[in-house]
C-alpha cells in the first residue's frame, strides 16, 4: 500500500527540527546601538537625596547597586533595571514608605530623564523586525484549517496532545515543537479527513458515555415564587453538560433519575434541550409506591429514554424537570394549578410486611396525614448518551464542492480533472501556489492507486491525503529571500502576509477573498488591506479571537478545570460555568464586531446574560437560556473586572485571593508583573479569615515581612478592591461574621474604594492598558515573544490609538501595517 507521507522523504519530525527546506529558525538578533548620553548629570543629585543610602555598592537592597548604573551605555547594558527603576518612581513604591518622600517635581523630573532616555535609546536601535520559526498549526487552528479546507465537520485535532504556551498564548512558533508520537496521530488523522471528504465518514460503532450530574445542592423547597423558571433550565434539578457527536446520526438518551415526589402531585414532565432548543418530553406517571413510601413517589433508579437525530459537532445538553412545582400540592410550597383533589387513604398494610412492624407503619401513617411540608428533590442524576445508530453515510455536498472542483461531484472524471483538483487543493492547503514539482509527485499517487486498481476516487484521497502531511500544510512557513541583503528585512510575499492576517484574526487558512488578493499581488496596497482586515473583522470567523486571544490573555479558559469548593459554595454547577465563559466572549466579541474603544472592556456598562447568570447577578427581567445584551446602568456590575469568569479563575476553590486578583491586573491590565515571590516565604495563614479576622488584616501581617512588602504593597490593594465580590463571583457585603472593607491605597498615594473606583483608577492609567492590550495583541498576532527592538513599535501602535478613541480595528489595522508584521528579518551573514 502507497503511504502518503512518504512522497516528502524522510521522517517530517526530524527534518522540521533542524529546519524545513532550509529555513532557519527564529534568534535574537545583536544590534548595534548609538551610544545615550549618561544619566549622571540629571539624576545624581536625585538618586544621592532620596536612594543610595539604599542601594550603593555596599548595601545593595533589592539587589540594586546604582552606581552600577553610573556607567557609559547603562541604558543598552541594563535597561530593565532602568525600566524597574522607572515604575517604581512612578507607581510611589520608592522611596518606601518611612523615608523621606521626593516632591511631586523632583518626581516628576526624575521620570521624564528617564522615560526620555529609554525613548533616545529606543529611536537610536537599527530596526529589526524579528523572525518566526516555522509555526506549526496549534489545534485549534488544524480544525479551523481543515474544516475551510475540506467542509468536513469535525474536530480531529481534539485528539492531538495538549499544544504547549509561550509568552501567554498557545500559537507561539518556537514552542510549538513537533514530537514523533504527534507525527504519528497527524498521519493517522490525514486518512480519516481525506477519506471523510471524499467518501465521507468512516461507519463508527455505537459507543455509550454516560455524564454526571454534579450541580448544585437541592435544598426543601416550601414556597415557590410565582416567576420561577418553569423550563427548570436554572434549578439545581438539572443536569447541563456538552457533548461531542462525532458524524451526523440518531443518538440514544438515557436519562437516570433520584429524588423523591410528594403523592398528589401532576406527572412529571422530563425535557431534553439541545443548543438552548426543546427537543424532547418525557412523562412519568405521579404513582405512589409500597412501603414506607406510601407517602411520595421515589424516583430512585428509574430511567427514561428515547431516540433522536444530532448533526455532528459539540452541543450542549441539558436534561431538566418542566414546571416543577406546578401541581404539587401546597403542603410542598406547589402552585397545584389543577387543584387536583387527593383522596384520603386507608390504612393498609404492604403486601408481605412484617406483622411485627405493624404498629410502627400505622404510627408514622398516621403522622403523614397531618399537612405539613414533604420533599420535593426529584433530578436528573445522570444522562447517557449512545450511539451512532442510522449514521448518515456518504460525503457531504459541500465538501465534495471544495474537493472536485472540476465540477464532477458524481464521477465521470477526465484527464483534465486531475491538474484543476490537485492545484486547487495543494495551493489552498500550502497557503501559497503550489510547485509544479509538487503537483507532479502528486499526480504520480493518483496514478499509482489506479494503476494498483483503486479508482479515481481512491487515488484523490491518497494524494490528499499526502498534502495532510506535507510540512507546508502543517506549518506556516516563511522563507528568507534569496535576494534579501543578510542581516536585513525583508518582506513577507503576498500569500505569507494574507496567512498571517488569516490565521491572526481568524485562526484559519486564508479565504477565497483573502488568497485572490495576494495572487493579485495587491493585498499590500494600504486601501486593499485596510479593506480586508474590515470584512475579516466583521466575519463569524472572528469570534476565534474571543476564543483563542481573549480566552487566553484573561485566562478564562481556565474555567474549564476550576473546581470551587461545594461546600462553601453549593449555587456553583456546570451550567453556570458554562454561562460566565458565554458571557465574557460575546461581550469581547461585541467589542470587535461593534469597533468599540478597548477601555470598554474596562468600563463598559453593558453585558451579555441569560436567565441563569442574570439571576446569579440578581438582575431580574431577563427569561430564557438565550444570551442578550443587558445595561448594566445602576448595578455593581460592568467591564471584565466585575464578570464571574474572572472573578472566579482569580480565586483559590475556597476563598477569594486579593494577592491572586492583584497579580491578575498586574499582568494582564497593566503590563507590569511582579517578580517571582523569594524562596522561604511562609504561606499566608487563612484559619481564621471570615470568624476573627478579615483577609485583609491577615495580608497587611504579611506585609510586615519586609521581603513581601514590596510587591504586595501595589499588588494587594488593586485586589482588594473586588473584595465584595466572592469566590465564583457573586455580590456580597460580608465575608463570614466580617464586613467587607474594599478600599485600597496605592503606594502613590491614590486611593479608591470598591471595584467602581478601581476602575476609576484604571481609567486614569489608559496608557498603561493599552500598551499593555497593544503588547498582548501584537504577540498574539506574531506568534512570537516580542523583544526590546518591538517596543518601539508598540509605543507607536499604542500612541496613535488614542488619537482613534483607541478603537479595536484602529489598533489592529496600525498592527497589520507595522513592520513586526510584514517583515521578516533576514538570517545573517552565514
Amino acid at each position: 500500500m502507497t503511504r502518503a507521507w512518504q512522497l516528502w522523504g524522510p521522517p517530517l519530525s526530524l527534518s522540521l527540527l533542524v529546519g524545513v527546506a532550509g529555513l532557519p529558525t527564529s534568534g535574537k538578533q545583536t544590534a548595534k546601538t548609538a551610544q545615550a548620553p549618561p544619566l549622571e548629570q540629571a539624576l545624581g543629585p536625585y538618586f544621592a537625596k532620596h536612594c543610595a543610602a539604599c542601594h550603593d555598592s555596599q548595601t545593595k537592597a533589592g539587589g540594586l547597586d546604582l552606581q552600577a548604573l553610573r556607567q557609559a551605555r547603562s541604558v543598552q547594558h541594563a535597561r530593565e533595571t532602568w525600566e524597574s527603576v522607572l515604575r517604581k518612581i512612578q507607581t510611589g513604591e520608592m522611596p518606601p514608605k518611612g523615608s523621606p518622600r521626593p516632591t511631586a517635581a523632583e518626581n516628576a523630573a526624575a521620570i521624564r530623564n528617564i522615560h526620555g532616555e529609554l525613548e533616545r535609546a529606543d529611536k537610536a536601535t537599527p530596526i529589526n523586525s524579528g523572525r518566526v520559526t516555522a509555526h506549526r498549526l496549534n489545534r485549534a487552528e488544524y480544525n479551523n484549517t481543515v474544516q475551510e479546507l475540506l467542509g468536513v465537520d469535525f474536530r480531529p485535532a481534539d485528539d492531538f496532545p495538549q499544544d504547549d504556551s509561550g509568552y501567554g498564548f498557545d500559537n507561539i512558533g518556537d514552542v510549538l515543537s513537533l514530537s514523533s508520537s504527534q507525527m504519528e496521530k497527524y498521519v493517522a488523522a490525514a486518512e480519516k479527513i481525506a477519506r471523510a471528504a471524499v467518501f465521507g465518514p468512516e461507519l463508527l460503532a455505537p459507543t455509550l458515555v454516560r455524564h454526571e450530574a454534579g450541580g448544585r445542592n437541592i435544598n426543601q423547597v416550601t414556597a415557590v415564587p410565582a416567576s420561577y423558571d418553569v423550563t427548570g433550565l436554572n434549578l439545581p434539578n438539572a443536569l447541563h453538560t456538552t457533548h461531542r457527536f462525532p458524524v451526523d446520526g440518531e443518538y440514544l438518551f438515557k436519562l437516570g433519575l433520584n429524588g423523591t415526589r410528594p403523592l398528589g402531585s401532576e406527572p412529571l414532565a422530563f425535557v431534553l434541550w439541545l443548543d438552548g432548543k426543546k427537543v424532547q418530553t418525557l412523562t412519568i406517571d405521579a404513582e405512589g409506591s409500597s412501603g414506607f413510601a406510601f407517602d411520595r413517589q421515589d424516583l430512585a433508579g428509574r430511567t427514561l429514554e428515547c431516540r433522536l437525530k444530532v448533526k455532528s459537532g459539540d452541543h450542549w445538553i441539558a436534561a431538566t424537570i418542566e414546571r416543577l412545582y406546578e401541581g404539587l400540592p401546597p403542603s410542598c410550597g406547589g402552585l397545584n394549578p389543577s387543584k387536583r383533589k387527593v383522596a384520603p387513604r386507608e390504612f393498609k398494610l404492604p403486601p408481605g410486611f412484617p406483622t411485627e412492624r405493624a404498629a410502627e407503619f400505622r404510627k408514622r401513617f398516621e403522622e403523614r396525614q397531618i399537612e405539613k411540608p414533604q420533599l420535593n428533590d426529584a433530578r436528573v442524576n445522570t444522562l447517557e448518551i449512545g450511539g451512532p445508530y442510522a449514521q448518515t453515510e456518504g460525503p457531504r455536498e459541500a465538501s465534495l464542492r471544495k474537493v472536485f472542483v472540476c465540477g464532477h461531484l458524481q464521477g465521470d472524471h477526465t484527464a483534465a480533472c486531475t491538474p484543476k483538483i490537485l492545484k486547487s487543493l495543494a495551493s489552498r492547503a500550502f497557503r501559497r501556489p503550489a510547485t509544479a514539482k509538487e503537483l507532479s509527485r502528486l499526480s504520480q499517487l493518483v496514478a499509482l492507486a489506479q494503476k494498483n486498481g483503486d479508482s479515481y476516487e481512491e487515488g484523490i484521497a491518497l494524494a490528499l491525503q499526502a498534502v495532510l502531511v506535507s510540512p507546508h500544510f502543517l506549518f506556516r512557513i516563511e522563507r528568507d529571500q534569496s535576494t534579501a541583503k543578510p542581516n536585513t528585512a525583508h518582506p513577507l510575499t503576498q500569500h505569507e502576509l494574507a496567512s498571517r492576517l488569516s490565521y491572526f484574526l481568524w485562526s484559519s487558512m486564508p479565504d477565497d477573498t483573502l488568497r485572490a488578493c495576494a495572487d493579485a499581488q495587491t493585498l499590500r496596497k494600504p486601501d486593499v488591506l485596510a479593506a480586508q482586515v474590515k470584512r475579516m473583522l466583521q466575519s463569524p470567523r472572528s469570534h476565534a479571537l474571543a476564543e483563542n486571544f481573549a480566552g487566553q490573555w484573561l485566562q478564562f479558559r481556565a474555567l474549564e478545570s476550576v473546581k470551587p469548593d461545594r461546600e462553601r459554595f453549593p449555587d456553583f454547577d456546570t451550567y453556570l460555568r458554562m454561562s460566565m465563559r458565554q458571557e465574557t466572549e460575546l461581550f469581547f466579541d461585541s467589542i470587535v464586531k461593534d469597533d468599540q474603544s478597548v477601555l470598554t472592556l474596562l468600563l463598559g456598562k453593558y453585558t451579555f446574560l441569560n436567565e441563569r447568570l442574570a439571576g446569579f447577578y440578581g438582575i431580574p427581567g431577563v427569561v430564557g437560556p438565550a444570551f442578550r445584551r443587558v445595561d448594566l446602568t445602576g448595578t455593581k456590575r460592568g467591564g471584565i473586572l466585575t464578570q464571574a469568569s474572572v472573578l472566579t479563575i482569580t480565586s483559590y476553590p475556597n476563598r477569594t485571593s486579593p494577592v491572586l486578583r492583584g497579580k491578575w491586573i498586574l499582568e494582564n491590565i497593566l503590563n507590569a508583573p511582579p517578580p517571582n515571590p523569594p524562596p522561604g516565604v511562609p504561606n499566608l495563614d487563612v484559619s481564621a479569615v471570615g470568624s476573627a479576622l478579615s483577609l485583609r488584616q491577615q495580608l497587611e501581617e504579611h506585609r510586615k515581612n519586609p521581603t513581601c512588602a514590596s510587591c504586595h504593597a501595589r499588588m494587594d490593594p488593586l485586589g482588594f478592591g473586588l473584595e465584595n465580590f466572592n469566590a465564583i463571583g457573586a455580590w456580597r457585603k460580608s465575608d463570614g461574621a466580617v464586613a467587607i472593607d474594599a478600599s485600597g491605597s496605592l503606594p502613590d498615594g491614590r486611593t479608591f474604594d470598591g471595584a467602581e473606583g478601581l476602575k476609576t483608577i484604571l481609567k486614569a492609567d489608559r496608557e498603561a492598558f493599552v500598551t499593555c492590550f497593544t503588547t498582548k495583541l501584537l504577540t498574539y498576532a506574531l506568534g512570537r515573544g516580542l523583544e526590546r527592538y518591538d517596543r518601539p513599535t508598540v509605543q507607536e501602535i499604542a500612541r496613535r490609538s488614542a488619537a482613534k478613541n483607541y478603537k479595536f480595528s484602529s489598533l489592529v489595522q496600525d498592527i497589520v501595517t507595522s513592520k513586526p508584521f510584514q517583515l521578516r528579518q533576514g538570517k545573517g551573514t552565514p
